[in-house]
């Protein structure tokens, strides 16, 4: 029995060595990690259970026969994140370049089939070379499976990304199906055809890193949520976006036991409005000032600026916050910014997650190049993912609000459950210089004339009593009891119902 014992911690020890430690080296000089040691980061200590150590790849052609290391490029199973259950694969670029076999993608596919019937999230970190080219289209029709089990677990369990490599050509598109993407800096690539294919095919020269870097996809793409500087700097980070969500559809978010009173008031948000409409603020400083300890986990912090989206903690509870931020484009909503939020807020629906909007929105950014990109369709998208929501939705507007924006952005017409205003709320169809330029036309070479309109239109319009008065307001709140208003809105929908028409399912304008 012995002899067994010393047999298989040989076969171990071999398993866990991969491409062997010259190639481990290589990854070492790089700046990588390897793949059993960026687990180790992730998960909990002594956490970690291993799935199909042994696996080997069935190919024989090009002389594959000959090299056959137990676990094909990835390792998979499960462990815990402060405690909670998830299953993991990583790919391991030491052995053929990470790229993905038929026996690499059974693996995969193994351990989302099980993160679905168990109720947990799964996370793929991401450092490979795409198709095996030995094997394929074994290797294609691997990719194909993975993506269907990207497909059905969607909704189901959150799934998670990192890309801590190259990760082209099909490879991509399973990341792109999870719900978040993170990247490290410099080291990690994404793009459906390299540099190389691009030059021959487009005469464009472009670098790995202007094609498909971080941060191409975190600025000017939106592929990514966010990246970091190192391997273990964005590992720790996953672990802190874990903490804020559930382990499926089927059970709530984690509450975690607040230090921070919901009765806190804050004096610094009744004068952080500023006096002329004209000036901007950051309305990122208003959801640090609401949440629990101030911790605002934001996602595509560099992309879309004029709309802020991320998770907090009101009362120990995870709150998703979509927030239109005044300081970029005045916090107009345009293309991006419209698809950025609509993806967040699907999410949140998916996973049983409150909804926090809070609004200063002026309108849909106007121009030639928004009309031909398509702001109609886009715009709609935002709309139909806040109508079609079903978690508790609290929406508070801490100044402009005007024409379709406004009904966009949570409104009571599209089933907000509770709106509150700040008393620096302008609520009206346009800004009053615009609407009075239209209603009186005849009379805008009286500048005074004109003047006193503008002037009477705001005081009729430039507030939030008259949607008050037609119940499209819930209350008029002072802002430094915003926090406790909020949260006390978000214990009334605990329990919340709702539903929509039975259907197969929707039609989303995609």
């Amino acid at each position: 029995m012995q002899n067994i014992i010393e047999a298989l911690e040989r076969r171990r020890e071999q398993a866990r060595l991969g491409g062997g430690q010259v190639r481990i080296d290589a990854q070492h000089k790089k700046g990588k990690l390897t793949a059993r040691e960026r687990l180790e980061v992730l998960l909990d200590p002594g956490s970690f259970e291993e799935y199909d150590m042994f696996v080997t790849h069935r190919a024989v052609d090009f002389g594959m026969d000959k090299t056959v290391i137990p676990g094909d490029g990835v390792v998979t199973g499960w462990g815990t994140i402060n405690g909670r259950m998830t299953y993991v694969f990583s790919q391991d670029f030491t052995v053929f370049g990470g790229s993905l076999s038929e026996t690499h993608a059974k693996k995969i596919c193994k351990i989302m089939e099980l993160a679905v019937q168990n109720g947990a999230p799964i996370i793929g970190l991401n450092d490979s070379g795409g198709a095996r080219i030995q094997e394929g289209v074994a290797a294609l029709g691997g990719y194909a499976d993975v993506f269907l089990r990207n497909v059905l677990a969607s909704g189901a369990v959150p799934q998670i990304s990192v890309i801590m490599g190259p990760t082209a050509g099909g490879a991509v598109y399973s990341p792109a199906m999870t719900d978040f993407i993170y990247m490290v800096k410099d080291t990690s690539f994404m793009y459906v055809t390299g540099p190389d294919v691009v030059k021959t095919v487009t005469s464009e020269i472009v670098t790995h890193e202007e094609l498909g870097g971080a941060s191409t996809h975190t600025k000017i793409s939106g592929v990514a949520d966010a990246s970091f500087d190192n391997d273990i700097d964005t590992l720790l980070e996953v672990r802190r976006l874990f903490d804020f969500l559930p382990l499926s559809a089927q059970v709530k978010p984690p509450h975690v036991q607040p230090y921070d009173s919901i009765e806190r008031q804050d004096i610094a948000l009744d004068t952080l409005i500023p006096d002329s409409a004209q000036k901007p603020y950051d309305m990122r400083e208003v959801i640090i000032r609401l949440a629990d300890e101030g911790d605002f986990l934001e996602l595509q912090k560099d992309h879309a600026g004029n709309i802020l989206t991320g998770f907090v903690r009101l009362d120990g509870d995870t709150v998703g916050v979509v927030a239109n931020q005044p300081l970029v484009l005045a916090g107009c909503l345009d293309i991006n910014s419209s698809k950025k939020a609509a993806r967040f807020i699907r999410f949140c629906d998916c996973f049983g997650i409150p909804i926090l909007t809070l609004v200063d929105v002026p309108g849909f950014l106007p121009g030639v190049a928004q009309e031909y990109g398509g702001i109609i369709k886009h715009g709609a998208k935002l709309l139909f993912a806040y109508a079609e929501a079903t978690v508790p939705k609290v929406t508070v507007i801490t100044r402009k609000a005007y024409g379709g924006a406004y009904d966009v952005m949570a409104s009571k017409h599209i089933r907000a459950d509770v709106n509150y205003a700040w008393p620096s709320a302008e609520i009206a169809v346009m800004g009053a210089k615009g609407a009075t330029e239209i209603l009186y036309r005849a009379e805008l070479k009286d500048k005074d004339k004109i003047a006193k309109r503008t002037a009477d239109y705001e005081a009729r319009f430039a507030n939030p009593f008259v949607a008050a008065e037609r119940g499209f307001i819930d209350d008029v709140i002072l802002p430094h009891t915003t926090r406790r208003r909020v949260a006390r809105a978000f214990a009334t929908l605990k329990n919340k119902q709702q539903s929509m028409p039975a259907k197969k399912h929707d039609n989303i304008p995609l």
